[in-house]
């Protein structure tokens, strides 16, 4: 099979179930940016897996990996492919809620922002985060115009937590300085 097809040639793919829209759909933009985030979320799993404080991360992470790409199609549904993806099961964003109380019994409270940095997989956890945020936002702006699957969008929601918690379990295991915004 090859890789090109030079059916995109004139600005157009393919959706599930075979309709043709442009690359700037909506529906595309919502999978593309779920896309960028699992490349992000390999990324910091890969930089986790370097320190044994944080190493125990990956194996959920590569989880949530499959949901991305769960995600990912059922943005990429279109005319004629509306059951050919299932849903996120209830019991995986349920899973992320279990994950983040979790972690927050490992973390002090604290009452202001975290601010990004410190160590580059804690950095790395707030790009996960702020990409998930955008990739939440594009698949709500999808679903102003089609269908969209509300567990997709309901799971980016609690996986940005999910992420902006882990940034502040890393920070604690690897014994960063949490910087917190003072304005």
């Amino acid at each position: 099979m090859k890789i090109y097809t030079k059916t995109g040639d004139s600005g157009t793919t393919s959706l599930i179930g075979g309709e043709r829209v442009a690359k700037c759909d909506p529906r595309v933009e919502a999978y593309g940016t779920v896309d960028e985030l699992m490349a992000f979320v390999a990324l910091m799993t890969d930089t986790l897996t370097e320190d044994a404080r944080t190493a125990s991360f990956a194996e959920p992470l590569q989880r949530i990996e499959s949901q991305l790409m769960t995600a990912s199609a059922l943005f990429a549904v279109g005319e004629g492919g509306e059951d050919k993806v299932k849903p996120i099961a209830e019991e995986h964003i349920e899973g992320l809620e279990r994950s983040i109380d979790a972690m927050q019994q490992e973390l002090p409270a604290i009452t202001k922002f975290t601010i990004p940095g410190g160590h580059r997989a804690v950095s790395l956890c707030h790009v996960c985060r702020t990409v998930c945020r955008r990739a939440e936002r594009a698949a709500l702006r999808a679903g102003e115009v089609y269908a969209v699957d509300s567990s997709a969008t309901r799971y980016l929601n609690r996986l940005s937590d999910y992420l902006y918690t882990l940034g502040r379990c890393v920070t604690e295991r690897l014994k960063v300085t949490e910087r917190l915004w003072i304005p």
